[in-house]
């Protein structure tokens, strides 16, 4: 495993644990996860089911990981045939961790955008819109129980908001299991939701015309 960088590791003393690649090209292949309060690793059964859910449907398609952390689950998605990969994040730490998972896993597919995922997405949009690919968007806000983050959901529904059907194939969601997600957010029905203990994940697809 290669060790942080010696001035990122004496600073800031960051514990580092590690997640797999479940299934795929890159099965196997170890992801780096900072113990930071600011991210989380997304539980196994919970990436399990998500899968279980996309299935094929995903390869060749796009893959937008809008709060990514490590980027667990949009390497997850490339290893599994998405076509290419947006990872957005704003903490230091975290965005660290990412920039080495996706040199050790798939650089030559991912796209990596340092920074507030509010202020990054419409940057993001814009380039999966103009490519030929379909796109999957995973939402995973911090929870709003966080100090600064009581209007994450409300944020984050107004970014689903402006997803046009054309562009997207699924937006899943995973939330606070105590929020109640609404059964519509702009041109987006909802298509599912699953429990997982604190976490939910809903799953939105363009209205049927």
């Amino acid at each position: 495993m290669p060790s942080p960088k010696k001035d990122f590791k004496r600073k800031e003393k960051i514990k580092v644990f590690t997640t797999t690649i479940t299934a795929g090209e890159h099965k196997g292949k170890k992801v780096e996860i900072p113990d930071i309060f600011t991210t989380r690793s997304s539980k196994g059964i919970l990436k399990e089911s998500l899968f279980n859910t996309l299935q094929f449907d995903i390869i060749d398609k796009n893959f937008v990981e809008v709060f990514s952390g490590s980027g667990s689950i949009g390497l997850e998605a490339l290893s599994r045939g998405a076509g290419q990969a947006y990872f957005m994040e704003y903490n230091k730490t975290a965005y660290r961790c990412l920039e080495g998972n996706v040199k050790r896993i798939d650089a030559s597919k991912s796209h990596l955008f340092y920074g507030d995922s509010f202020e990054k997405f419409a940057t993001v949009y814009e380039m999966v819109k103009k490519s030929d690919e379909k796109t999957y968007f995973y939402f995973d806000p911090p929870f709003s129980t966080r100090d600064g983050m009581d209007d994450v959901y409300d944020k984050t529904i107004t970014l689903i908001e402006t997803i046009e059907p054309e562009v997207c194939e699924m937006v899943i969601v995973e939330h606070m299991s105590n929020l109640d997600m609404p059964e519509s957010i702009g041109a987006l029905d909802k298509m599912k939701k699953k429990k997982f203990g604190r976490s939910t994940m809903t799953y939105y697809k363009p209205k049927e015309l």
